[in-house]
C-alpha cells in the first residue's frame, strides 16, 4: 500500500482531527476542511484548538508512531504575556512543575530562549490583544515530549501565560513555504 504524507500550517480555531458527527462538534473546524486527504489519513500529534503552525498528517499509523513515542524535537514560538525575564528562561530550560492528569509532572530540561525580533506570522482572525495591556514577549521553546497543554502550563508556571503559541518545527520538518492554511504533500517525514 502506498502511504501519504503532509505538512500543513495549521490556522487558529482548527482541531487537529477529521471531521466526526458527535452533536457536540458541530460548528467546530476540522483538517479535512484544508485539504481532500486520502482516507486513512491521520493527525501526528495534536495541536489544540487554540493554537497554531506546523502539523503532519499521514495515512501511515507506524510513521505516526514513531515520531509522537520517539524524542523527536517539537519547536514553538510563543508569545508570553509580560517580558519574560531571564530566571523564568532558566526555570523553563531546567524543567518546571506542571499539572498533568491530577498529578505533578516535572517536564524535562529543553532549550529555551528569548526571540531578538517579533516573529512574521500572519495576523490572526482573532485578536489576541493591544499593546495597551502590556507588554509581551516571544520566546522558543523545544520539547520532546508533549503532554497535553505542556507549553502552556510551562510558561503558566514561570509566571509568563501563553497569548500565541505556533509550532514551527518537527524534527527536520519545518513551516517554511507554508502559508497559514495550506497544505503540502511530502515525500517522506521521517
Amino acid at each position: 500500500m502506498e502511504h501519504h504524507h503532509f505538512k500543513l500550517f495549521k490556522p487558529y480555531g482548527y482541531l487537529s482531527q477529521f471531521q466526526t458527527n458527535a452533536k457536540h462538534e458541530i460548528n467546530k473546524k476540522f483538517l479535512g476542511e484544508l485539504h481532500d486527504f486520502p482516507e486513512g489519513a491521520m493527525a501526528i500529534g495534536r495541536l489544540d484548538k487554540d493554537s497554531e503552525g506546523l502539523l503532519l498528517v499521514t495515512t501511515n499509523g507506524k510513521v505516526s508512531y514513531e515520531i509522537t513515542s520517539s524524542k523527536t524535537d517539537k519547536e514553538y514560538y510563543v508569545q508570553v504575556d509580560g517580558e519574560i525575564t531571564p530566571e523564568a528562561i532558566i526555570l523553563l530550560q531546567n524543567g518546571i512543575e506542571i499539572s498533568h492528569q491530577s498529578e505533578t509532572y516535572l517536564t524535562k530540561p529543553c532549550t529555551a530562549f528569548k526571540l531578538q525580533s517579533i516573529p512574521d506570522f500572519p495576523e490572526r482572525a482573532k485578536k489576541i490583544r493591544d499593546e495597551r495591556h502590556g507588554r509581551t514577549t516571544w520566546i522558543s521553546l523545544t520539547i520532546n515530549e508533549g503532554k497535553f497543554r505542556q507549553v502552556r502550563k510551562m510558561t503558566a508556571a514561570v509566571g509568563f501565560p501563553t497569548l500565541r503559541l505556533v509550532r514551527i518545527r518537527i524534527g527536520k520538518i519545518t513551516l517554511d513555504g507554508l502559508k497559514m492554511g495550506t497544505v503540502t504533500e511530502l515525500e517522506a517525514i521521517v
